[in-house]
């Protein structure tokens, strides 16, 4: 009873820093733009979508320990941090209530599974495109191919502690049934997300918010 209580006390607690961080990326967050400008409207809500039809496909044997591909690497870079934060917000609102998702758990797959997983990769583009040369596969390896494989892994290894910790399963049974399946999708989720950005630059360049023609291309 008393593990129960302290993670329930948890759960709320990650359901308030949730709301709060929701709160401090809204306020900088232009929302008439969604309703004047058809092409952010686009990019917002159909990323949303995507996303949300991504994580309804999902595998896994216990409840919680499922897997499914994230997409949170090529979001970022695509819209930039705040409203990747706000379109993937979305999509997890949309899988909870489709029921893929516990209720009680939204405020810790905010944090884990949305928060974390973009500032990672929006850290890591920073880092890059600051320290390093900007050439076009840089930004492509470097900024969605490893940020994909890293961010999933990131995930997977957080609430594999979260359950461990909750008394869930047994570290054996998380580690069995959930952190096997990280090592058979850190590559495609790499791949992923290092194609959809791939094919943005080349074909829609204009959409990806964190692409430059004439930093990575025109010097070239």
């Amino acid at each position: 009873m008393e593990q129960t209580s302290y993670f329930t006390d948890l759960q709320a607690l990650a359901g308030l820093l949730s709301l709060v961080t929701c709160y401090l990326v809204s306020k900088k967050l232009i929302f008439s733009r969604l309703i004047s400008d058809k092409k952010c409207q686009h990019l917002v809500f159909g990323s949303a979508a995507c996303v949300f039809i991504l994580w309804m496909f999902r595998t896994g044997i216990y409840d919680g320990l499922t897997v499914h591909f994230l997409w949170l690497s090529a979001l970022p870079l695509l819209l930039g941090f705040r409203w990747a934060i706000f379109s993937a917000t979305l999509a997890l609102l949309g899988v909870t209530v489709f029921g893929k998702e516990s209720i009680d758990m939204l405020g810790v797959n905010f944090l884990l599974g949305v928060l974390a997983p973009i500032t990672l990769t929006y850290g890591l583009y920073s880092l890059t495109f600051h320290k390093l040369p900007r050439h076009i596969f840089i930004y492509i390896f470097l900024c969605a191919f490893i940020p994909g494989a890293l961010t999933i892994g990131l995930k997977i290894l957080a609430l594999s502690g979260y359950f461990y910790l909750d008394g869930m399963y047994s570290w054996q049974v998380i580690e069995d049934n959930y952190l096997v399946l990280s090592t058979l999708i850190l590559f495609p989720e790499a791949m992923f997300n290092g194609m959809t950005i791939t094919l943005l630059v080349i074909y829609k360049p204009e959409w990806v918010y964190t692409f430059y023609d004439k930093l990575y291309l025109d010097k070239q």
